[in-house]
């Protein structure tokens, strides 16, 4: 079965070809503008309706749901295809809601205070299972308008480049959310950050960095051996000269691991050298990494010396502590990960 999403428009004429062409606006309007499956798509007959549902089927299963004690913040996780998993986050702020999606089940990069680095990589997502994240938080977020996208959910987006990059053309033109509200995170491939350069878009480029110096930032960020902070800086400024738009560095703040004085110094050299805009994440806790965020009083210490030596710095508010925040945490305490697994199949021998 295919997700209803996962059909262009050219996909979906050739589906319909046996249908009066009318039909492909209605089921176009219903799936893009109005967030309908075929089967709720009013204007339609019943049997063609029945004929849609044969082919065309839901790709997430919700499986729980969580919702912060404010009420802004839902995390749902969803079932997909393949015995795989993955997590949304709706945020509503109070000039827009905002909601961050996943590009893969799992990840392999092994950032070990990511919960989702620490279940391990099962599988790309589709265009459709990208898209459809998008349609269910719009449908979530009303009478709320979702006015953002952000891919900072499970998985690594650039390892999943092709299908990350037709979702965003697609959320952009056919979903109709603007591309300077589109943000796209990654832990700093380079060859992708070059090709992204050349992508002719206004989305945003967020670089998860978290060190600013090789030796740590591999220990942090494994990748980093093969996509070394020198080239990543360059291929930031490349992103920056091609597309006008400057690079944001994400900085999880880890306590006594980098954010020290001696940190922030470095990050701002390389700030400055990218032109790039830093923010700042206490980090969420994890069950699989021993450290802990960096005390509220460190983080505002840390943004101030930022700004003293030049460095544009914003702190982000940490949302739904209390639902499991960490990308893939809701995941790993509802239901065993592969990696967990594992290791109880090998505590049992």
């Amino acid at each position: 079965m295919t997700s209803p999403w996962e059909l262009d428009r050219d996909a979906l004429g050739q589906l319909l070809a046996e249908q009066p062409r009318y039909r492909i606006d209605q089921v176009w309007r219903g799936l893009y503008d109005q967030g309908l499956l075929p089967s709720e798509i009013s204007t339609l007959p019943a049997t063609l309706r029945d004929q849609l549902d044969q082919s065309l089927s839901p790709a997430l299963k919700l499986v729980t749901q969580a919702v912060s004690d404010d009420e802004l913040t839902l995390k749902s996780l969803w079932h997909l295809s393949g015995d795989t998993a993955i997590e949304t986050v709706l945020m509503h702020y109070p000039s827009r809601s905002t909601v961050c999606i996943s590009s893969q089940a799992g990840c392999a990069m092994g950032c070990g205070f990511c919960a989702t680095g620490q279940a391990g990589y099962q599988r790309n997502l589709t265009v459709g299972e990208i898209l459809e994240q998008v349609v269910t938080a719009r449908n979530a977020a009303k009478p709320r308008r979702l006015s953002n996208v952000v891919f900072m959910g499970m998985g690594e987006p650039f390892a999943n480049y092709d299908r990350v990059m037709q979702a965003t053309r697609r959320i952009i033109h056919d979903l109709g959310i603007g591309a300077r509200k589109v943000t796209i995170s990654t832990v700093g491939l380079i060859p992708q950050m070059r090709r992204f350069a050349e992508e002719d878009l206004q989305v945003g480029l967020a670089v998860s960095l978290h060190a600013a110096n090789d030796e740590l930032r591999t220990t942090l960020v494994p990748i980093n051996k093969r996509n070394p902070i020198g080239e990543l800086v360059e291929a930031a400024n490349l992103v920056r000269q091609r597309t006008g738009r400057r690079v944001s560095f994400e900085w999880a703040m880890i306590d006594g691991v980098n954010d020290r004085d001696s940190d922030a110094r470095e990050l701002a050299v390389i700030a400055r050298k990218a032109q790039a805009h830093v923010n700042l994440i206490p980090l969420n806790p994890t069950p699989g990494w021993p450290t802990v965020g960096s005390p509220e009083v460190r983080v505002r210490e840390f943004a101030a010396l930022l700004d003293e030596l030049g460095v544009n710095a914003t702190i982000r508010r940490n949302r739904g502590n209390e639902i499991d925040a960490a990308c893939g945490q809701l995941r790993a305490n509802h239901e065993p990960t592969p990696v967990q697994l594992a290791t109880k199949r090998a505590q049992a021998r």
